[in-house]
């Protein structure tokens, strides 16, 4: 999938030049560790923020009129799975016709 090869890219890059120290060349299996730990560090934060603009996306949707089976159905899980991750972002909107009938007078 070509979002994961892009942030598969992007924690590489960004876990080298943060480990980028000229002192050690020699790759120890300290280093190794400190590697890894650095890019799972580097995952976690864009795990973080990912979340956040599936959040701000969410409720843009939900004020455009989406509610939880479309929102669900976008980020591939049920109705009830969005309703517990978004709880609230869908209101119960109260069905209002647009043509309300006229009293009658007796």
């Amino acid at each position: 999938m070509l979002v994961t090869r892009l942030v598969e890219e992007l924690a590489r890059r960004l876990s080298q030049e943060s480990a980028r120290s000229p002192a050690e060349s020699v790759d120890t299996a300290g280093e190794s560790r400190r590697h890894a730990l650095l890019r799972l560090f580097v995952l976690a934060n864009v795990k973080q923020a990912v979340r956040h603009l599936e959040d701000q996306a969410a409720l843009t949707a939900a004020a455009s009129g989406a509610g939880y089976p479309e929102i669900g159905q976008a980020v591939s899980m049920s109705r009830q799975g969005a309703r517990r991750r978004w709880p609230g972002l869908v209101t119960n909107r109260a069905h209002h016709p647009s043509h309300r009938p006229t009293p009658r007078s007796t």
